[in-house]
């Protein structure tokens, strides 16, 4: 699988929509970027499309009203996550309402679990 690679206009029109607040952590991710508040993603970019998760309201209501596309290949999709249309990669004040609906949903969940540090491999 070819990860697709975000433009520089691309991460910053990703960066210009997510929201400006303390618990939001913007981190790369495969060569992309992703937004996460408490260790969970609310927003990512994959190439020059951003996927946001959203409640199953939110999402049923985007889907109804707005062509959105699919979120990473399809061989290998990220559950609840949904791509916004193409046509506001022109107009980023589109999708900003969006991508705050998607960090103040994913803010209500659990916060995600540390990882357990790897144990040193035995010779």
């Amino acid at each position: 699988m070819q990860m697709p690679k975000p433009s520089e206009a691309d991460k910053e029109r990703f960066r210009s929509v997510v929201p400006d607040h303390p618990d939001v952590v913007v981190k790369p991710m495969f060569g992309n970027l992703g937004a996460f508040v408490n260790g969970n993603m609310f927003a990512g970019l994959f190439g020059p499309t951003i996927g946001v998760k959203l409640s199953e309201s939110d999402k049923a209501e985007l889907e109804a009203n707005h062509q959105t596309q699919h979120f990473v290949p399809e061989e290998r999709p990220m559950g609840g996550y949904v791509g916004l249309p193409e046509a506001w990669n022109e107009d980023p004040a589109q999708a900003e309402p969006w991508v705050a609906k998607a960090f103040a949903y994913v803010a209500t969940l659990p916060p995600k679990a540390a990882k357990a540090p790897k144990s040193a491999k035995k010779p």
